[in-house]
């Protein structure tokens, strides 16, 4: 059964909520049912021994835990008589046998039935006469890990998540992301480590600050285990929304890892990993949600800690913290001594831009950049995400560039690299497929400029898509048709998106048009600079300051001076600058001539009704 029909499966049950329950509260009820039927049947085979062990250990006054979790072969059990098939032979004591047999499960899973708030739903579901048939419904749905993968059943929490996000008309995407998305950062992110990776017995630790259900940890892994069957992730990360938390910390307590490591509340207030530092990490932050309701936290952090703290190169505007996730990521890095780490981070488009030199976004990229920490910048198909079709961006930063990559950043315009999905969700309509995937990833692997070429037929039909390097001879026109050539993949040093921003100074003058000139202190006998006519230049790095003034700013205002004293250095990003492909109208006669076909079959039409 595929992931669509078990989670439609699963909704179903929606059905016997309906007038009891808004449609917007259904998922309080599936969700954690669903988490719970996963865990029974997970738990089913060894049940009978469990028990026996239980029973035993406590008869010789032992801690029982260890044994039992030896005889689960998980990292947490239950030690009820129930479970839930057992349950349901005694209707009329259900409440109370469910929240016992809830009671009996390991700290760590209780901790999750909690975050749902479990047993005020039962309670509301008893009270409505619906406990048991709802109960029963999920009793009928089979999810033992033999007939439904740990990836599988990702992917039955994210579509019944996104669902329950829609009905309740919330942001879907700020609760998972899409998997082939994951798919392509890690990927990149590991890429330059397949040798490392592929050794026997490799230990590795991947972080998220933004966990959500846990997809991006999750694949992680996949990826890992298809590497190396022998090699170990150890996986962290935190996550602000209750119930999506709870389903990330069932996903890992069933995968077997120490769930610990996953920790409830809000990243940028209470850093829920204080001092540690991880191997790779990856994030798709919340695009331009606000951060005022810790902005007194993190200030307090940035004033009194600087650099010792996380965001000591600067803060971005309190109407988008995105970039506080980046600077909270590069606070996780290991010492390149140590190894280093790499790690992928989604954003939108502001994070290139946005703010001028000296401002909290500018000092953010300009910390990156001068430390070499940027490897490269991928710029995603519009309509990607859940909940937004806006243009996005996987950044990959790492402190253990490879020679090739040191002092360099290469962006690559994965923005054609796209199918139309069969039917759209929520704002996705759009996906990468696995070619689409490894197209990239190539680029990125081989640190190459190249161009795309598109090749059209007569009708203007696309016929082929070809990558080529910069030197390559573009390939044949078909008959009659059209080629394009555009700019896919380009490298950059790292000072090329530098800029030093000037203060150009014109002189006050009087009624008569005569420099005013100081009266006092450092100004006396200079020209004093009219505020209304000051102007800021932008200059590259890379060129003369003074050479770029006499050039392109004194032919025009030959009166006009630099003040030295309030020159800022910025940085920006332009991405699409470097991939913008001009398109020459069609010529006139060619536009005449369609509109003169157009009018003549209008005054056909119009001849056909008159007549």
């Amino acid at each position: 059964m595929s992931h669509q029909s078990l989670s439609a499966l699963v909704w179903s049950v929606a059905d016997r909520l309906r007038g009891d329950y808004k449609q917007s509260e259904y998922g309080r009820v599936i969700l954690p049912l669903t988490v719970l039927r996963r865990l029974d049947c997970v738990l089913e085979p060894t049940k009978a021994a469990v028990l026996a062990e239980f029973a035993e250990k406590t008869a010789q006054g032992l801690n029982p835990e260890p044994f039992l979790l030896r005889k689960a072969k998980q990292s947490f059990c239950n030690t009820s008589p129930f479970d839930l098939k057992t349950l349901m032979g005694d209707a009329d004591n259900l409440k109370a046998n469910l929240l016992s047999y809830v009671a009996a499960f390991s700290p760590a899973v209780r901790d999750v039935f909690e975050r749902f708030d479990f047993p005020t739903q039962v309670e509301r579901l008893h009270k409505a006469g619906l406990l048991y048939q709802v109960v029963e419904k999920f009793v009928a749905i089979d999810l033992h890990p033999d007939r439904v993968d740990n990836h599988q059943m990702g992917l039955v929490f994210e579509e019944l998540i996104r669902k329950f996000a829609e009905l309740s008309n919330e942001t879907a995407g700020e609760h998972f992301t899409p998997r082939e998305v994951i798919r392509l950062m890690v990927t990149l992110l590991f890429i330059e480590d397949d040798e490392v990776l592929s050794k026997p017995g490799v230990v590795r630790t991947i972080y998220d600050p933004t966990a959500g259900t846990g997809g991006m940890l999750s694949i992680a892994g996949e990826y890992l285990a298809e590497l190396n069957p022998q090699a170990r992730l150890t996986m962290s990360g935190q996550e602000l929304n209750a119930e999506s938390y709870a389903i990330c910390k069932a996903d890992m307590l069933i995968k077997g890892q120490d769930v610990g490591n996953i920790v409830f509340g809000n990243t940028l207030s209470d850093d829920g990993h204080p001092n540690r530092r991880f191997d790779y990490m990856l994030s798709n932050p919340p695009f331009g949600v606000e951060w005022k309701k810790v902005e007194k936290e993190i200030r307090k952090e940035h004033e009194s800690q600087g650099y010792n703290g996380r965001f000591g190169p600067g803060l971005p505007r309190v109407s988008d913290g995105s970039m506080l996730f980046l600077l909270h990521l590069l606070s996780k890095m290991r010492p390149a001594s140590e190894g280093g780490s790499r790690f992928g981070i989604v954003l939108n488009g502001s994070p290139l831009f946005t703010g001028g030199a000296g401002g909290g976004e500018s000092e953010i990229r300009r910390y990156v950049l001068e430390n070499d920490l940027l490897e490269a910048i991928i710029g995603l198909p519009t309509d990607m995400f859940y909940n937004t079709g806006i243009a996005t961006y996987v950044w990959i930063v790492g402190n253990r560039k490879p020679e090739a990559r040191k002092g360099k950043v290469q962006l690559i315009d994965a923005g054609a690299f796209w199918q139309k999905m069969r039917k759209g969700l929520g704002s996705k309509r759009k996906e990468m497929s696995d070619a689409h995937i490894a197209d990239v990833t190539r680029l990125f692997g081989d640190f190459v400029e190249a161009d795309l070429v598109t090749l059209f037929d007569a009708n203007g039909k696309e016929t082929e898509r070809r990558i080529v390097g910069l030197a390559d001879p573009d390939p044949a026109i078909p008959t009659g048709g059209k080629r394009k050539r555009a700019p896919i993949s380009r490298i950059f040093a790292n000072s090329a998106f530098g800029y030093r921003s000037i203060t150009v100074e014109r002189p006050e003058r009087d009624a008569a048009g005569a420099i005013v000139l100081g009266q006092k202190g450092k100004q006396k006998g200079k020209p004093l600079p009219d505020s209304k006519l000051r102007d800021t230049e932008n200059v590259p790095l890379t060129e003369d300051v003074e050479a770029y003034f006499k050039r392109e700013v004194l032919p025009h205002a030959p009166d006009a001076w630099i003040d030295h004293d309030k020159t800022k250095i910025g940085y920006e990003i332009p991405f699409n600058r470097h991939f913008y492909v001009f398109e020459p109208p069609r010529p006139l006669a060619e536009i005449d001539a369609e509109l003169n076909g157009v009018i003549g079959r209008i005054q056909a039409l119009l001849g056909e009704v008159v007549g």
